[in-house]
C-alpha cells in the first residue's frame, strides 16, 4: 500500500484511486518565457519518480503536467525582444524538453497548452457567472468572488477574514474585496487577445489548471501536485473555482515539493538567485542533478551548493565503478526478497528516496565483498525502476575521468591519521572508498602514492 503525504489533510493515508488500479495526476508545469532553473527541475524529478513508481508498482497512470504559455511575464519578454509570443513560448518549450531528456524525464501522458484550451477555460467562467461564484468588475474584467465558496482557504489552512486584515495593499476598486481573483482579463490593443462574452482578453492564471485537468481528468481526480510555493493562492483558487463549477471534490491527494533553496533563501527567477539547468549541466550530468535530489526527501528544502553537487557526483562514481565489472542487464525484480522489501517500503513510504537509497548503497556494499552478478543486476534495475543509471557505463566513464585531486588527498590524509591512531577498520574502509574512485594506493617507505587505474 502506497502512503502520501496529503497536504489537505497534513498526514500520510493509504492511496486509494478513484478507479481500481488507475492513478489520474494532473501537475503544474512551467510557464514557459525563460530556461528552466533547478527549482524546475527539482518539480521534473519529484513527479517523474512519483509517476515511475505508480507504474512499477502496477498502476496505469494518466499523468498530465500543464504547459502555461500565456501570461504577463511571457507578453512583456515578447515584447522587449521583438517577436510574436508563440515564437518566444515555442523556443522556451524547446528548451523545456531538452532539459528533460537529459534528466531523464518520462514525457507525461498530456502535455497540454493553456493557449489549446481557451474555450474550456471561457465555458467554466460562463458557469461560474451564471452561479454567481463570478462577477464582472468595474474595469471589465471578470473575478471569482471567494466569500461565495464556503471553506476559502481549506487547503492553505488561512481563513478569508485574516487574509483581508493582514493585507498592507489598496484594495482594487474594481474588484469587491482583495482576495478576489482575476478569470478573465481585458486585453490592451497591443496584446494578444481572443474573444469572449466579456470581450476580447485571455485567462487568468488560476483558471487555465482547472480547465485543463477536467477537460482530461474529469472533475475529480487523485492527485494534484506541485511545487510548495503553488500551494497559495494558485492551487487554493484552483479548488475554489473548480468546485463551484463542477459541484465535486477536485482532488483526493494534493502533493507538494519542498523549495530549493541558496544560502537559505528560496530559488527563484524573482528573487534572482537562480541557476538555469543549461548552466548547471556545464559541469554535471542530469544524472548526477536527478541523485541531488534524490538525496532529500521531495517535501524537505533541498540546499543547492557546489559541496552538495560534488557530493552526488562522487556518489553517482561510486554507483557506476561498483557496477562496472559486471555486464548488468534488466532483471525482473521480486520485491518480496528482503533486500529489495526495504526499498519498496522505502519509495511506498510517501517516496522516501533519501532512505532507498541509503538502502542502495548498503546493496552496493555488500556487492563489493561478493561479486554477486545477480546482486549487480537487481541492484541495476532498482536503479533503472527510479530513473537513474540513464547513461551508459562506459560513456559515463569517458564523461567523468576526470579524478577530484584535492579530494583523493585529504582521503589519504584521513587513512594516515586512522593508521596512526591504528584505527585500522576506518584506515580500511577509507581505502576502499578511494579504490571505488578509480584510484591505486601504493604504500611506499617515502609515503603513500596514488595512481589513476
Amino acid at each position: 500500500m502506497i502512503k502520501i503525504f496529503n497536504t489537505f489533510t497534513s498526514k500520510k493515508e493509504d492511496f486509494k484511486p478513484i478507479t481500481e488500479n488507475h492513478v489520474k495526476m494532473y501537475v503544474c508545469g512551467m510557464t514557459v518565457y525563460d530556461d528552466c532553473h533547478v527549482g524546475h527541475a527539482r518539480v521534473l524529478i519529484v513527479f517523474d519518480l512519483i509517476y515511475r513508481w505508480f507504474l512499477n508498482s502496477g498502476y496505469d497512470v494518466t499523468y498530465v503536467r500543464n504547459i502555461t504559455d500565456i501570461d504577463d511575464k511571457i507578453i512583456k519578454k515578447s515584447n522587449d525582444e521583438g517577436c510574436h509570443f508563440k515564437e518566444l513560448t515555442a523556443r522556451y518549450i524547446e528548451s523545456m524538453q531538452e532539459d528533460s531528456k537529459v534528466l531523464n524525464i518520462i514525457p507525461p501522458t498530456f502535455q497540454p497548452k493553456a493557449t489549446e484550451a481557451i474555450s474550456s477555460m471561457i465555458k467554466m467562467i460562463s458557469i461560474l457567472v451564471e452561479k454567481s461564484f463570478a462577477y464582472v468588475g468595474k474595469n471589465g474584467d471578470v473575478f471569482f468572488e471567494i466569500s461565495k465558496f464556503n471553506n476559502y482557504g481549506k487547503l492553505s489552512k488561512k481563513h478569508i477574514d485574516d487574509l483581508n486584515a493582514g493585507s498592507r495593499v489598496k484594495v482594487d476598486d474594481n474588484k469587491k474585496s482583495f482576495g478576489d481573483f482575476v478569470l478573465w482579463k481585458l486585453s490592451k490593443d497591443d496584446e494578444p487577445s481572443w474573444d469572449s462574452p466579456w470581450g476580447k482578453g485571455r485567462p487568468g492564471w488560476h483558471i487555465e489548471c482547472s480547465a485543463m485537468s477536467s477537460d482530461i481528468l474529469g472533475a475529480s481526480f487523485d492527485i494534484h501536485g506541485g511545487g510548495q510555493d503553488l500551494i497559495f493562492p494558485h492551487h487554493e483558487n484552483e479548488i475554489a473555482q473548480s468546485e463551484s463549477c463542477h459541484d465535486h471534490k477536485m482532488a483526493n491527494y494534493w502533493i507538494h515539493n519542498g523549495f530549493v533553496n541558496v544560502d537559505d533563501e528560496k530559488m527563484s527567477k524573482s528573487l534572482g538567485n537562480f541557476f538555469t539547468l543549461k548552466n548547471v549541466l556545464k559541469n554535471y550530468s542530469g544524472e548526477i542533478i536527478r541523485f541531488f535530489v534524490y538525496k532529500s526527501h521531495y517535501r524537505s528544502p533541498l540546499n543547492y551548493s557546489d559541496q552538495n553537487l560534488n557530493d552526488a557526483k562522487a556518489a553517482v562514481e561510486k554507483i557506476y565503478l561498483a557496477l562496472r565489472p559486471y555486464k548488468c542487464i534488466q532483471v525482473d525484480l521480486d520485491w518480496s526478497k528482503p533486500s529489495l522489501n526495504n526499498i519498496k517500503d522505502a519509495l511506498d513510504d510517501d517516496f522516501n528516496s533519501p532512505k532507498a537509497i541509503s538502502i542502495i548503497f548498503e546493496l552496493i556494499s555488500e556487492l563489493n565483498k561478493s561479486s554477486n552478478e545477480d546482486l549487480a543486476n537487481e541492484i541495476f534495475s532498482v536503479l533503472k525502476a527510479i530513473g537513474l543509471m540513464a547513461i551508459p557505463q562506459e560513456e559515463f566513464f569517458i564523461k567523468s575521468s576526470k579524478i577530484d585531486q584535492d579530494h583523493i588527498e585529504k582521503l589519504i590524509e584521513k587513512r594516515m591519521q586512522a593508521k596512526k591512531q591504528k584505527d585500522y577498520q576506518k584506515a580500511d574502509e577509507l581505502r576502499n572508498e578511494i579504490d571505488s574512485l578509480g584510484v591505486i594506493l601504493e604504500d611506499t617507505p617515502d609515503g603513500t602514492v596514488w595512481r589513476i587505474k
